[in-house]
């Protein structure tokens, strides 16, 4: 649980398409960050972007088996992300987040450098 979340959640997302960015947010991000409390009982996962919805929930099923965690999903398109215009998004700009390594993205940086 320490370390897996971010390596399962990229490698089950790792095919969607229209996915800008992943992240870990929640307890599970707070104490990767060093904050101290009890143990997550689940992984929040942040995506940025306009993938298929019924795929990101099948990505977080198949992510909360290997993890032996709940996988709770919040989808933001970009546009809100940056506006940050509703309470909650603000509430998690403000707080600790882990970035989610995503091969098809990370790849398509590496290719435009």
């Amino acid at each position: 649980m320490a370390f897996g979340p971010p390596l399962v959640i990229g490698e089950e997302f790792a095919h969607l398409e229209g996915v800008e960015s992943i992240h870990i947010y929640g307890s599970w991000a707070s104490r990767y960050d060093g904050t101290t409390g009890p143990t997550p009982y689940d992984v929040g996962v942040l995506v940025i972007g306009t993938p298929n919805r019924d795929a990101v929930y099948d990505a977080a099923r198949r992510s909360q088996e290997r993890l032996g965690r709940e996988v709770n999903v919040t989808q933001r398109t970009t546009e809100q992300w940056e506006s940050a215009s509703d309470d909650f998004s603000q509430q998690l700009r403000a707080s600790p987040m882990v970035d989610v390594p995503y091969p098809s993205r990370d790849a398509e940086k590496e290719q435009g450098q």
